[in-house]
């Protein structure tokens, strides 16, 4: 998955395992919500870095206790037109301090990077 930040390409050192049979041993990892749920204290365990990819409907209350145990939180764009994330961008950064890495991830268009700044 290319990742741009700043408005360069770099690598991701967050190995995406919403999609795997078993999680990775080591290594930064973004799980799904699901995944979180289930495998929380195994993953708080590995001391390596957490993310968490939210669908569209998977609004930011369901993390808002383990807020301080990611270190990214990616927000899915399901089609371009549903701007959903934009509006839980908005909440983790203003009602629950959310200070670490947002990402878009999805249908992410070119034309919408400046907004997402």
């Amino acid at each position: 998955m290319a990742l741009i930040k700043d408005g360069v390409e770099v690598n991701d050192s967050f190995v995406d395992a919403r999609h795997a049979e078993s999680l990775p041993a080591t290594g930064d990892i973004l799980v799904s919500l699901e995944q979180w749920r289930e495998h929380r204290d195994a993953l708080l365990a590995r001391g390596t870095g957490l993310g968490v990819v939210l669908k569209s409907d998977e609004h930011p209350d369901a993390i808002a206790a383990d807020i301080e145990h990611l270190d990214v939180i990616a927000l899915e764009f399901p089609v371009f037109t549903d701007g959903r994330a934009y509006s839980y961008a908005r909440i983790l950064r203003d009602q629950y301090g959310f200070a670490k890495e947002l990402r878009a991830v999805g249908d992410v268009l070119l034309e919408q990077l400046l907004y997402m700044n």
